[in-house]
């Protein structure tokens, strides 16, 4: 079972702590009955500051299950509320990276599609214009570079829409490597897939800082050979 440790610390104070996210952990609880990112963070909050009682911890946004990378939670109900708000008021910067095998159709360029979610099938789909019912999803991408046969993107999703980097790539006709819901021809063993929650840009809810938290890339053997271009580009 998956704990917490502090080589998983991307950053912690007084208010927030950020976690590097394994590919395949879930955030919060669900229907699985797997143990949650959530609880592994409080239970090593609790054991670190030995807590007589669990530690509070906020989830503040999400990530799905087979994607890695930068989460941030909050230690703090007014860190929690004020980060709430700053990703509901879109202050916040993200930035992914993803590995596709083919090759986009333009160097850079903005995607622009009206997303539907199948419940039953849990996936979403896109289409070119506004649909009943669909949600506006608005993604920036650009070719960072090529390696053995593969390109690394990355991409500035402007809103916050359920699988909404895995459905707009894919239906650029890109499907990120590892992610055969959306239509890459294999799955990965490791149920996860070459999409990364690369950093996140905000002011701090209380010390009213500019801030910039970065995640390294996962050292499985394939997506570690891309650190070097991201790094080449102060990405």
């Amino acid at each position: 079972m998956s704990v917490i440790t502090e080589r998983d610390v991307l950053y912690e104070d007084n208010h927030l702590i950020a976690i590097n996210k394994r590919g395949g952990d879930i955030v919060q609880v669900d229907d699985t009955g797997d143990k949650s990112l959530e609880d592994m963070v409080k239970e090593f909050l609790t054991k670190k500051y030995n807590k007589p009682n669990s530690a509070f911890l906020g989830v503040i946004h999400r990530l799905d299950r087979p994607v890695s990378g930068m989460i941030l939670m909050a230690k703090t109900s007014k860190a929690l509320d004020r980060m709430n708000k700053a990703f509901h008021d879109r202050k916040v910067k993200k930035t992914y990276v993803a590995v596709v095998k083919e090759r986009p159709p333009h160097q850079s360029g903005k995607l622009v599609n009206w997303l539907l979610r199948d419940r039953k099938k849990m996936i979403t789909k896109a289409y070119d214009r506004e649909v009943s019912k669909g949600t506006y999803a608005e993604l920036d991408y650009e070719v960072v570079g090529q390696l053995d046969g593969y390109y690394l993107l990355k991409i500035n999703p402007v809103t916050g829409r359920t699988h909404q980097i895995r459905c707009q790539l894919a239906h650029m006709g890109c499907p990120i490597v590892g992610d055969n819901k959306y239509g890459y021809p294999r799955g990965s063993l490791r149920r996860t897939i070459c999409l990364h929650s690369r950093s996140l840009a905000f002011t701090h809810p209380v010390k009213n800082e500019d801030m910039t938290i970065i995640a390294p890339l996962p050292k499985d053997g394939f997506w570690d050979k891309f650190e070097g271009l991201l790094k080449s580009r102060n990405i």
